[in-house]
């Protein structure tokens, strides 16, 4: 029976198995950070699109139309399994590109969805007597909303947008699923070639765990940062 020692060896130091960790970190990382990036653009995007459609008396034919884009969109995304949203992506949509850049697009508009709600409840956390102090400065509708009114809803949601970033970082782990060697399929990688699936997978869900840990910690630094400025 093989030692712990031995067992590390032979999963990470042997023929450089460790390289199989960090080139999946590497690629989970940047799926992460671009995903959403994507899914606040598309966030906020639905968000504006379906308050102003609430708000507006009357509302044209263009607001209607994106509105029924973005209804389409977040009905479609928010029920279906993101694991199959990705294969869809890949197999039926892409057909052929990058792993990586589908499984960030396919990621990104997943995201966006959630955060869509997110950002609309942030929104309209803001007093309507912001958008009329706004009005009354001569501002438009949309100079309103984008100089006075997104910045404090940022602000309100930023905790929430962060939380949502650890939610994707965990969301990555299905890459796999498409050929991508994020962290956890580098794992697997590791387990197909050793025949031990102990180690290198308790390894990937010890790094999942301190990433999520130290991002955690982060987002309670802002939290509590927030709630000091709120005070003042």
């Amino acid at each position: 029976m093989e030692s712990i020692s031995e067992k590390f060896y032979d999963a990470f130091v042997k023929n450089d198995r460790w390289m199989y960790i960090t080139n999946g970190l590497k690629n989970t990382v940047i799926i992460t950070a671009f995903a959403l990036i994507i899914g606040v653009v598309l966030g906020v995007i639905a968000a504006i699109v379906k308050v102003s459609y609430a708000k507006k008396t009357k509302k044209g034919v263009g607001l209607s139309i994106a509105n029924a884009i973005v209804t389409i969109y977040l009905t479609l995304i928010r029920g279906t399994p993101t694991v199959v949203q990705l294969m869809i992506m890949y197999f039926v949509i892409w057909k052929s590109g990058a792993p990586v850049a589908v499984a960030i697009v396919s990621f990104g508009i997943n995201s966006g969805a959630y955060l869509a709600e997110t950002f609309r409840s942030g929104i309209q956390s803001v007093g309507r007597g912001q958008e009329e102090a706004g009005r009354s400065l001569g501002l438009s509708y949309g100079q309103t909303m984008r100089k006075i009114i997104l910045p404090q809803a940022f602000k309100n949601v930023a905790p929430a947008v962060f939380n949502e970033f650890i939610t994707l970082l965990k969301e990555t782990s299905i890459a796999g699923y498409v050929g991508i060697q994020d962290l956890t399929k580098g794992g697997d990688i590791i387990r197909s070639q050793t025949y031990d699936a102990t180690t290198p997978l308790l390894l990937v869900a010890a790094i999942y765990l301190v990433i999520v840990i130290g991002l955690t910690q982060i987002l309670r630094v802002i939290e509590r940062r927030y709630a000091v400025s709120d005070q003042r």
